[in-house]
């Protein structure tokens, strides 16, 4: 959409990732900007995008970065979907070998 501006975040959630063998496509299917947890997400209107990036030197290893308007958007999310939240989680637990939280960070 040119000429129109993204909604700045102020707010990211970062996690690690390794696809289970045999999973990556699927993994990068769930996890990329347009999959289940950015579906999820979107659900919220504090929500503005989801990246999905694959390490150079380790193709195996994987970070999302999970942008949000502000804390408290996330807080307001997470507080409202619950239990799909933990629902979308066994559902996409095959997809992981592991899976590691990198933390949370304020936009400044």
């Amino acid at each position: 959409m040119e000429g129109q501006k993204s909604p700045r975040w102020g707010y990211l959630v970062i996690w690690e990732f390794r696809p289970s063998p045999g999973a990556h496509a699927r993994f990068e299917e769930a996890y990329g900007p347009t999959g289940l947890w950015a579906s999820l997400f979107s659900k919220s209107q504090g929500y503005v995008a989801t990246e999905l990036n694959r390490d150079l030197k380790d193709p195996s290893r994987y970070v999302t970065l999970d942008l949000w308007m502000s804390k408290e958007a996330y807080d307001a999310f997470r507080a409202a979907y619950e239990v799909e939240y933990r629902r979308m989680d066994q559902k996409c637990e095959a997809l992981t070998a592991e899976e590691k939280f990198i933390g949370s960070f304020e936009r400044l």
